[in-house]
């Protein structure tokens, strides 16, 4: 029998730890999903099969010895390799953060001119909208979007380009669309094709802020980053380098307990924060140069 090209891993916990073991898998998952089941709460995700499922079992072990938490039992079962995309899109509901609607292409558009439609189907990239950090920087931009002017917008580490389409249908700005991953560069490229907003895109994959097209593109009205925590921290000096004087960034991919530790580290680079959007675990910052302060 041959190897499957995907794998289901799924355990039960309380929400902390749930959301701990979230955090502990998610850099090698292709996607990772928390319900409520009872009073528990379950952790669903997808792992391509080139993944050492033995480490996976590893670091939710250690995590949750490291906080405390009882080890749950994981069950890792193959996924059937027919028509696993179909399934998941059928299941995924639209999202509605402020005037956006991110919808599949199984739902229609929503036909009012105070809504901006962004039809994305769920894949291997990250950012369907369904996500409490992409739904925060939904929000955020939402709000931007009546405060501000944008030019020029970088989304840093775009996934399936949600953001980046977000920011070329509310401002027409030029957008630099980067991920580290080329699949999300590429999957980037024809959703901003699929939104007809192709034209205002530039899709690259690269190494962050060293990219070459990023730094032509600078400096930046508007940088999103929805990544992770550590890798916000280490780029903190980089985005405040590429940030306009009247700049502001939105970022995401944290939790509440990480908030002041990204917080700080972008405050040592001359950023401050504007807004905390609180979404369940999970964090969205606004931040900007200290002389906007209260703007």
């Amino acid at each position: 029998m041959s190897a499957p090209d995907l794998w289901r891993l799924v355990l039960v916990a309380s929400r902390p730890a749930a959301t701990v073991f979230e955090a502990a898998i998610e850099d090698s998952a292709l996607s990772v999903a928390l319900s409520e089941d009872g009073d528990q709460w379950r952790l669903e995700a997808l792992v391509a099969s080139d993944v050492d499922l033995g480490d996976l079992r590893a670091r939710i072990l250690i995590a949750a010895a490291m906080g405390a938490h009882e080890s749950p039992e994981v069950t890792i079962e193959p996924v059937p390799k027919t028509n696993w995309v179909a399934a998941v899109q059928a299941d995924m509901p639209a999202i509605r953060a402020g005037r956006f609607h991110v919808h599949g292409s199984h739902l229609p558009a929503m036909i009012d001119a105070d809504v901006i439609n962004i039809e994305i189907d769920a894949g291997l990239a990250f950012g369907t909208g369904d996500h409490e950090s992409t739904r925060g920087c939904l929000l955020a931009l939402d709000r931007l979007a009546g405060r501000m002017a944008v030019g020029r917008a970088l989304d840093m580490g775009c996934g399936t380009g949600l953001l980046a389409i977000a920011m070329a249908k509310s401002w027409g700005a030029a957008v630099i669309a980067t991920d580290i991953d080329p699949l999300a560069a590429a999957t980037a490229r024809d959703n901003a094709r699929l939104n007809r907003v192709a034209d205002y895109i530039e899709t690259r994959d690269g190494d962050g802020y060293g990219n070459h097209a990023v730094k032509r593109g600078a400096p930046y009205d508007l940088i999103t980053a929805n990544i992770l925590a550590a890798p916000l921290i280490d780029m903190a000096p980089d985005l405040a380098r590429h940030l306009a004087p009247r700049g502001v960034a939105v970022l995401a991919g944290l939790l509440a307990r990480q908030e002041s530790a990204v917080i700080e580290a972008h405050r040592a680079a001359g950023l401050h924060l504007r807004r905390s959007i609180k979404l369940g675990d999970w964090r969205c910052l606004v931040l900007s140069r200290i002389d906007l302060e209260g703007g």
